[in-house]
């Protein structure tokens, strides 16, 4: 990756790092589940509404951790905002392949939400560091398990 948009990604972690979009409690979520990144100290809970058609209405997040940590929960609340569980869960499985997969190409057919998944591509360098991919995807499991009715989750042995 070049130095200036290594920069420009960084600077967009730590921005959302440091005003988190959508952090916030919903008063009476649909669903909702607390996560946890035992390794790093990361410690979220996130909340879903969803409308009967199990369309994502709003959702929002409340925790402490790192900055990938951080920013990956702000974003994903930006991108997942509007969209069907359908939609949610093939957007985790190309974040989760973006963050793992050096031939990761979201442009490759398979359903990936190009557009999202570009404005989630700051939060690729992660795969250099696996160590920080469970914090760039802990939002996302958690978010995954709020929509399974599951309340606590952890990456502890998660891949």
């Amino acid at each position: 990756m070049r130095d200036e948009l290594r920069d420009l990604y960084q600077e967009v972690i730590l921005d959302h790092g440091r005003s988190p979009r959508n952090f916030r409690r919903l008063e009476n979520p649909t669903c909702l589940a607390h996560g946890n990144n035992p390794i790093c100290g990361d410690m979220l809970v996130v909340y879903l509404d969803l409308d009967q058609a199990g369309r994502i209405e709003d959702l929002a997040f409340q925790g402490q951790g790192c900055a990938i940590s951080m920013a990956s929960a702000s974003m994903m609340t930006e991108v997942l905002k509007g969209k069907t569980l359908a939609e949610a869960n093939k957007l985790f499985e190309c974040f989760h392949d973006m963050c793992t997969r050096d031939d990761f190409d979201p442009a490759k057919p398979g359903g990936c939400d190009v557009d999202a998944m570009e404005r989630l591509s700051m939060l690729s360098g992660v795969r250099e560091f696996p160590i920080r991919v469970k914090c760039a995807t802990l939002a996302w499991h958690t978010m995954q398990a709020a929509v399974k009715g599951e309340q606590e989750i952890s990456t502890e042995g998660a891949p």
